[in-house]
């Protein structure tokens, strides 16, 4: 009898029409993609990203290149990272890092209406926007990976709270040429952990951000150093960061 029920359900499988078992298949990929994804962001609630999307592409990159391949990276608990880092990188990228929900709908309409007018791309992506992409996705820009971006900044937002944003956000990061994260940029670029750096110190990491294998922090052009005079004033207006 159970044979000819297996029989009978493998029959009714085998006649559905394609666009149903289309359907299935479908429905049955979401399911896994929602189980795999918010599985992994609630690992990462705890647990350190050893590497991202991003590292082994600038492996690739650099083999390709002919060149040895760099990735200094070292994490470190929010506890170690000085709290003038984490104002910096708020001063520099998302003045509004503490009371939004992920997305600054007024920067994202500021930057669309900058580069409509055709002038040097601009972004308007949130710490958390920015974190997600770094540690979920792939690098490039389309529809589809704008739209998982989104969904990821909601789950993290969701699940993960602000504390761990900036902590996953200052370990993850690229801040030099093969240097990830703030232990490695601060060793990198001072000689010394992250949890000394001053404000200028910081305020030199958070400057080179928008293109950290072009900038330097050290040693930098004209253009770097008002950036960091400018990240400096602006930590001020920051003030502490009560997660």
């Amino acid at each position: 009898m159970k044979k000819q029920n297996k029989t009978t359900a493998t029959k009714s499988t085998q006649k559905l029409p394609w666009h149903k078992k289309l359907l299935r298949i479908l429905w049955k990929s979401a399911l896994y993609f929602f189980a795999i994804s918010i599985g992994l962001v609630i690992l990462f609630k705890w647990v350190p990203v050893p590497f991202t999307p991003l590292m082994i592409t600038r492996a690739f990159e650099q083999n390709s290149a002919g060149k040895d391949m760099v990735c200094m990276h070292d994490w470190v608990p929010i506890e170690e990272i000085s709290p003038n880092m984490q104002r910096a990188v708020v001063a520099a990228e998302d003045g509004t890092f503490k009371t939004h929900h992920g997305f600054d709908f007024r920067a994202m309409r500021m930057a669309y209406e900058h580069n409509k007018k055709g002038k040097k791309i601009k972004g308007g992506s949130t710490i958390s926007q920015q974190t997600a992409k770094n540690v979920f996705l792939w690098q490039g820009r389309s529809y589809l990976r704008k739209g998982l971006e989104a969904y990821f900044t909601f789950l993290i937002e969701l699940i993960w709270g602000k504390e761990r944003i900036m902590e996953v956000y200052l370990n993850s990061i690229e801040m030099g040429d093969g240097v990830y994260g703030v232990q490695a940029a601060s060793k990198y670029w001072y000689r010394k952990d992250a949890s000394k750096l001053t404000k200028r110190e910081a305020a030199g990491i958070a400057a080179i951000l928008p293109n950290p294998r072009k900038y330097t922090a050290t040693n930098s052009s004209s253009y770097i150093e008002r950036r960091k005079s400018r990240i400096v004033k602006h930590m001020r207006y920051v003030g502490n960061l009560d997660y």
